[in-house]
C-alpha cells in the first residue's frame, strides 16, 4: 500500500530535489536577484512562456511573488503550479521567492 507523505512540499505534486546539487544552486542564487516578478495577473502563459526561455537559457530562475497576488494562494503552491507547467524542478522556497531548476534539454541534430 503506498502512503502519500509530504516533505517540504507535496512529492505528489512536483520533482523534489535534494542533496548537494540542491545545495549548490540555492547557495548561488541567494545572492542573486529575482529575474522573474509574479503580479495581479498571475500565472499567465506569457509568464510561463517567459520562465521557460530563461530556463532554456540559464538552467536556473529565481521568481518573487508580489504581495497583491498572495490574497488567493501561498507561495508555496505557485511554486509547485509554475513548476509542474514549466516542466522544472522546485528547489527552494524562501519568503515570497523561490527558485526552479530544469536540465538542459538536448539539442535537435539536423539531418
Amino acid at each position: 500500500m503506498f502512503i502519500h507523505r509530504c516533505v517540504d512540499f507535496c512529492l505528489m505534486c512536483a520533482e523534489v530535489m535534494r542533496g548537494a546539487r540542491k545545495m549548490r544552486i540555492a547557495r548561488r542564487m541567494t545572492s542573486q536577484s529575482p529575474t522573474v516578478r509574479i503580479g495581479k495577473a498571475g500565472i499567465t502563459q506569457g509568464l510561463v512562456d517567459e520562465v521557460s526561455k530563461q530556463l532554456d537559457k540559464r538552467r536556473v530562475v529565481k521568481l518573487k511573488v508580489l504581495r497583491s497576488f498572495l490574497t488567493e494562494r501561498s507561495v508555496r503552491d505557485v511554486a509547485v503550479d509554475l513548476a509542474r507547467k514549466t516542466g522544472s524542478t522546485l528547489v527552494e522556497v524562501r519568503g515570497h521567492t523561490f527558485v526552479l531548476y530544469r536540465r538542459r534539454r538536448p539539442a535537435k541534430r539536423l539531418r
